[in-house]
């Protein structure tokens, strides 16, 4: 239903904020990644998860995109709910998080409050392929802003460049970036495999 919440952040806290977004004060529930990471600002983006049972609507905050990928990942998880993400996303960073799954560390996997042997195993079991497929890096990155490829992508029309061909190379071009490029950088990449 959300995708991101940007405001003003009314209330800070260890496990919660509240953001006043066009006067309406939003109650999202943060792991300790995400907090250290706004502690300091006075307004600020995260990127939503709403979690809708039947006597309650509670919203979940990450401050990257790929935490919350991460953290969809681990609640697809048999016996790992919400609570249980954000605790696992409290207590070590989303990229020890990806590595320990990928690397089958079910010791490092236990140590994390609420995990036992059984559900450290059932989450390597269930998303070690799926990390694996994504690479090491893709959970962990903030994804190049989508305005940046359509306006790279509409210079490369404009220049007389089939649309379907020039997509696929600037999809190829964001892939095999390893940081986020200008429209420039982007075009200029793309324009070596056209």
């Amino acid at each position: 239903m959300y995708d991101y919440i940007d405001g003003k952040l009314a209330v800070k806290g260890p496990t919660y904020v509240v953001i006043d977004a066009g006067g309406v004060g939003y109650h999202i529930n943060i792991s300790l990644n995400t907090y250290s990471a706004i502690r300091s600002q006075e307004r600020c983006k995260l990127f939503v998860w709403m979690h809708v049972k039947e006597d309650a609507h509670t919203l979940y905050g990450f401050f990257e995109e790929g935490e919350r990928r991460l953290f969809l990942h681990l609640i697809s998880v048999s016996g790992i709910g919400p609570n249980t993400g954000r605790m696992i996303l409290s207590s070590i960073t989303p990229a020890e998080i990806q590595t320990a799954i990928v690397k089958g560390d079910v010791p490092l996997i236990q140590r994390i409050k609420g995990i036992g042997p059984k559900s450290a195993q059932r989450m390597i079991l269930e998303l070690q392929d799926k990390l694996k497929k994504e690479g090491p890096d893709s959970l962990i990155s903030v994804p190049l802003n989508t305005t940046v490829k359509e306006e790279a992508l509409s210079a490369l029309v404009m220049l007389g460049f089939n649309k379907a061909v020039a997509e696929k190379s600037l999809g190829q071009a964001i892939h095999n970036s390893a940081e986020n490029l200008s429209v420039e950088q982007l075009i200029k990449v793309a324009l070596k495999t056209l």
